[in-house]
């Protein structure tokens, strides 16, 4: 099983406990759907892939479920300047992995302590967090910036005639965009939560979109503590 496996497994069962309900209210994520987003990654990571052209194809989890949690992310997101600010993230990451890739080898050397493509995703993370700053486009600007990366790789190799398969968020990919998404989240989470309690609270100086999401964030959590209520209740009456 693939490192990037392991840390989707390990995150299924954090939301399943409801560890993780704080982060998924700040992504605007139920449970349930954090979770289907999770078994899509790990059940399309072990599907066909699907053809683009004769010698292109891309991975269902490492490439289509990324690019679709992305977009719904987005969507999701409380004002158009975050919206704008995942994307324009997503591209600086992007980039400077590509160029990092340009200066260290790709395969796996006794020069590195680690496989380079985890090297990548640490850089992802870090650089998504920093670009993104808020939660959610952390998490989009970490795992977004290396698909990006593989979409540039994979023209380039095209473009200079490169010959053979190549498939879009595949093999070692797929571990990257995970370990790189969850990085740059739990950076903003840590470090967000941190600057947080330095000011005493969120700030109030926000926009009206904004105020209007963290309103069905407050919500949402209001509705998951009554569910876990009724739930005690319904397993007392039981006993």
């Amino acid at each position: 099983m693939t490192i990037g496996m392991i840390v989707l497994i390990a995150v299924a069962i954090l939301i399943y406990l409801g560890v993780a309900q704080r982060v998924l209210d700040r992504l605007r994520l139920t449970d349930r759907a954090a979770l289907a987003f999770v078994g899509a990654l790990v059940i399309g990571g072990f599907l066909p892939d699907i053809p683009i052209t004769q010698n292109v194809s891309i991975n269902i989890g490492g490439g289509i479920v990324p690019i679709v949690l992305a977009g719904y992310l987005i969507i999701r997101a409380g004002t158009t300047k975050e919206k704008v600010r995942a994307i324009v993230a997503s591209l600086i990451t992007a980039v400077i992995v590509y160029g990092t890739m340009k200066i260290m080898p790709l395969e796996p050397t006794y020069n590195f302590f680690l496989d380079p493509m985890y090297i990548f995703a640490i850089i992802a993370g870090v650089v998504g967090y920093l670009a993104g700053r808020s939660r959610r486009s952390a998490f989009i600007a970490g795992s977004m910036g290396l698909l990006l990366t593989d979409i540039f790789s994979r023209i380039e190799i095209a473009l200079t005639g490169g010959s053979g398969r190549m498939t879009i968020g595949g093999a070692g990919v797929f571990d990257s965009i995970i370990i790189g998404g969850i990085l740059a989240l739990m950076l903003a989470e840590l470090i967000g939560e941190s600057r947080e309690k330095m000011q005493g609270g969120p700030s109030h100086d926000r926009a009206d979109e904004l105020k209007a999401g963290l309103s069905d964030v407050e919500f949402g959590e209001e509705s998951h503590r009554d569910d876990r209520e009724k739930h005690r209740e319904g397993e007392n009456r039981e006993e």
